[in-house]
């Protein structure tokens, strides 16, 4: 980002300080994509985006308004400014909003960017966008029994984001995206079944190769045919790395700083309390290099640094940005996350559940009858209780092994109780930006027929 954008940003915030606000900042977002989409052999979609927005913040005592543009024209920006204090002045004071006290993220900026290394140079045209889409399509076509396929995507992102505050920060970072997926159908008629693999990364170096992916896609779809429905019972139910993720996002969402202001979380009361297993562990670190959510500062000016969520079990911290820790008198974690259009609000970025001792097939061997989730199908979770049900599908698991494929099923339990049953595999793998192994929880419902 260049020189330019911060200058831009600087003259905005200079414009709502004449307009009248006592305080603000400012957020200039672009970004482009491209993607291509394949099926059957042939290309279905080219879409090229670009964009570029401008989002101000403005503060009137404690009273705050957002308002967002697209016109970069300086000459705009003292209507735009006017504007934004005029709003500001007609809202309810707010006694926790206002910008960070003491920003720390514009230290040593360059090098922290190096270190991230969120930008890839090389740019994909048209031509190796739908080569690698053809590759994940054909791979997937190519495994027996699958008869159809909903198509095959590849894309490449680059953003960009600079912000510049009446406090003195000023900053802007960027970073690149290579993604591509795919989705099997196999079997005829009513007895037809659908799987997928999708993969995503910073640098093209770092995405999965796309035929594995399509392989992987098609042979998921062929062991899904003829799934039946088991009998409801209790028993230990076994995550697949794609969907053990969720469980982990659940844990988010109740540690996120909004959430436990507003108590409307069933962990508001478990900071510094066991929450999970001895020797359990979930970090957020936004430095982590080639991240998929790395950032060298969050959206209030502030340092990021990584942090432990879960330690040996116990619950170390909440999700803060600067409103919620000042709701909750504590002191903001870095997490402030935020569009043009709207304040800052806490969110994890790269996010995991640590990888346990035992593989797999060893956190499986010893269940006589179980369930194996490949996949879950609605939200049902209450967050103030923690109560938890949702559809399933996957296999069950008889004597220790991957049996029948089942489907129209659903697991429910509590999510404090399957927190505290809650043994990680060994098989982490960074590929999502929140990320959890094979997860192991016993006691489960599971019901079905």
């Amino acid at each position: 980002m260049s020189g330019e954008k911060l200058g831009l940003l600087a003259d905005l915030v200079a414009a709502a300080k004449r307009a009248g606000a006592d305080a603000a900042d400012a957020l200039y977002a672009e970004g482009a994509s491209l993607s291509v989409q394949r099926r059957l052999g042939q290309t279905e979609h080219v879409e090229r985006a670009e964009s570029r927005d401008i989002g101000l913040r403005v503060f009137v005592g404690t009273r705050q308004a957002m308002v967002a543009t697209t016109d970069t024209n300086p000459a705009a920006f003292a209507r735009l400014a006017e504007r934004a204090v005029a709003m500001a002045r007609a809202v309810p004071e707010d006694p926790h909003a206002g910008l960070a006290e003491a920003p720390d993220g514009a230290g040593d900026l360059a090098a922290r960017l190096a270190a991230l290394d969120l930008v890839d140079d090389a740019e994909p045209d048209v031509a190796a966008l739908s080569a690698r889409a053809a590759a994940a399509e054909d791979a997937a076509l190519a495994i027996a029994g699958v008869t159809n396929t909903e198509g095959a995507e590849a894309g490449f992102g680059r953003s960009a984001v600079a912000i510049v505050a009446s406090n003195g920060f000023a900053g802007a970072y960027a970073r690149t995206s290579h993604s591509v997926s795919v989705t099997a159908v196999a079997g005829e008629g009513t007895a037809m079944e659908r799987d997928y693999d999708y993969a995503t990364a910073t640098h093209l170096a770092g995405l999965e190769d796309a035929a594995t992916l399509g392989r992987r896609a098609g042979e998921q779809a062929i062991a899904r045919l003829n799934p039946r429905r088991p009998a409801t019972a209790t028993m230990p139910v076994v995550y697949h790395p794609r969907v053990a993720t969720s469980l982990v996002s659940h844990l988010a969402s109740a540690v996120n700083g909004a959430s436990v202001a507003r108590g409307t979380s069933f962990l508001k009361e478990s900071l510094g309390q066991r929450v999970f297993a001895p020797g359990i562990a979930i970090h957020d670190d936004p430095t982590r290099p080639r991240g998929l959510r790395s950032r060298p500062f969050d959206a209030e000016g502030m340092a990021t640094r990584k942090r432990a969520v879960v330690e040996d079990g116990v619950l170390a911290s909440w999700i803060l940005d600067c409103r919620t820790a000042r709701m909750l008198g504590l002191a903001t974690t870095g997490h402030a996350a935020r569009g043009v259009a709207g304040p800052p609000s806490p969110a994890t970025t790269n996010l995991w559940l640590a990888a346990g001792t035992s593989s797999p097939e060893e956190l499986m061997g010893d269940i006589r009858e179980g369930l194996f989730v490949t996949e879950l199908i609605g939200m049902g979770i209450n967050p103030v209780t923690g109560d938890y049900s949702r559809g399933a599908a996957g296999f069950m698991i008889r004597d220790g092994a991957l049996a029948e494929p089942v489907a129209e099923i659903t697991v429910a339990g509590n999510l404090k109780e399957m927190f505290a049953r809650l043994i990680p595999a060994n098989d982490l793998v960074f590929r999502r930006g929140t990320d959890a192994p094979t997860i192991r929880i016993d006691g489960l419902t599971v019901a079905g027929a």
